[in-house]
């Protein structure tokens, strides 16, 4: 098949990930193409800030009298709208049998009865306000066939995305191996440092169960940071930004993964990275990671409660590691991923 694959316009699908989202499309991007498929991402590009590549027709130059004008929104947003337009409006005339919508922003939807091209859209967020508006708008005639990333998200989006098929997120195996071996009696924890990944709880947790930590991922608020390892203490290390072969590593050396969400987790890739590493994983029970995470891989705590994460961390350590891989081949992996996602599409062209 030919498939047009459509991602963020503000952040590239390159090595190392801004987020998971650009890691699930670069996996299935690539995975996609060794099977044979002729794909094309249609993502921010490398060398500039804005999204020179989302666009056929290059970024947009507006002229002074329209910049001055008191209407002017955000250069970033005014971009992105662009990006997305500017695709959407030359869709057809790229002849793909397929598009597969994998970014959040309302255009690719409230577009979609435009363009003879089937589309698939996955829902990689809980609801957001333009998103919502587009898809209430797209329902019925023109709408795109709906994926969830975990039954708790599709719940979320119940109320106009029905019916919703559930295709949880992989990863690539050889890429996140089997970390055997004695491991560190440390915790790590991976993703943007933002608030609502809660990085200030799983400080907090790890310094009440008295282990040390290890935190990986772009710093996506720089305050929220420096607020963090303002009183985190020398117990608490910051690796920086890494490539996926790096935070492999990192990950594979703990005795511990913890993930603190303090929204509705959609999914939580990382959950799922760590468990191909053998390192189970503590996290609060909130969104999909019920879900993801077995009894046998971790153990779950109440939302945003430290004491309780703090306590569940030690009966986590203790699990299994060789479980943690099995069940991470036998639920989460990039070839049962991708080969759900070929049905899906093969389902449109049927």
């Amino acid at each position: 098949m030919r498939i047009g694959l459509i991602a963020s316009a503000t952040q590239t699908v390159e090595e190392p990930f801004a987020g998971g989202m650009e890691a699930h499309t670069a996996a299935l991007a690539r995975n996609l193409r060794e099977r044979g498929h002729e794909v094309t991402v249609h993502a921010a590009d490398r060398d500039g800030p804005e999204s020179a590549s989302v666009v056929r027709g290059g970024q947009l130059r507006l002229s002074p009298a329209a910049r001055s004008d008191v209407s002017m929104p955000a250069e970033r947003f005014m971009a992105e709208h662009h990006a997305y337009l500017s695709l959407m409006l030359s869709l057809d005339s790229l002849d793909y049998d397929v598009v597969h919508n994998n970014c959040l922003h309302y255009l690719p939807v409230a577009m979609a009865g435009a363009v003879r091209t089937p589309m698939l859209m996955t829902l990689h967020s809980p609801p957001t306000p333009w998103l919502e508006s587009a898809i209430r708008c797209r329902s019925g005639a023109g709408s795109p066939r709906w994926v969830s990333v975990s039954r708790a998200n599709a719940a979320a989006w119940r109320h106009v995305c029905e019916p919703c098929q559930v295709i949880y997120n992989g990863v690539d195996l050889e890429s996140w191996r089997f970390a055997a071996g004695p491991r560190e009696l440390t915790a790590v924890w991976s993703g943007r440092i933002v608030p609502e990944k809660g990085t200030h709880l799983a400080i907090a947790a790890a310094r009440r169960a008295g282990v040390r930590l290890a935190l990986a991922g772009p710093v996506g608020d720089r305050d929220y940071f420096r607020e963090c390892m303002r009183d985190a203490g020398p117990e608490v290390t910051y690796h920086g930004h890494l490539d996926s072969a790096e935070l492999a590593r990192l990950v594979g050396a703990a005795s511990v993964a913890l993930v603190t969400p303090c929204w509705e987790e959609p999914f939580g890739l990382v959950a799922i990275e760590a468990l191909a590493c053998g390192t189970p994983v503590a996290a609060f029970a909130r969104g999909a990671l019920p879900e993801v995470i077995d009894p046998g891989s971790g153990a779950l705590a109440r939302p945003d409660d430290v004491e309780d994460l703090a306590a569940r961390i030690p009966a986590a350590m203790e699990k299994d590691p060789a479980f943690c891989r099995a069940w991470a081949e036998s639920s989460f992996s990039l070839e049962a991923m991708t080969d759900r996602y070929v049905e899906a599409y093969r389902g449109l062209l049927r």
